[in-house]
């Protein structure tokens, strides 16, 4: 199982660690990532696979949720198989 994790705001120092420090403590795996920085904006998309968690996929996306709040980054993660339901239109 993977998951697709967007981040997208402000650019700042650490912003890469942060959510990378997530995934390493949940033990999701990061299998590839793609970063930019626009101007000032930051885009970010990675993508994990999670089926080693040490948590539930629910509580795995609420780390994300504090973080995006602690941040002022928008931050969402996707499972794969609505990832891809979506683009099969």
């Amino acid at each position: 199982m993977r998951t697709i994790i967007t981040v997208i705001g402000k650019d700042a120092v650490g912003i890469t660690a942060k959510v990378s420090a997530v995934c390493a403590n949940r033990n999701a795996n990061i299998v590839d990532i793609t970063q930019s920085v626009l101007q000032d904006v930051f885009v970010m998309v990675m993508l994990t696979e999670i089926q080693d968690l040490n948590c539930s996929f629910k509580e795995f996306k609420e780390d994300f949720c504090r973080l995006s709040q602690e941040t002022g980054l928008d931050m969402r993660v996707m499972h794969e198989d609505v990832f891809d339901s979506m683009h099969r239109i």
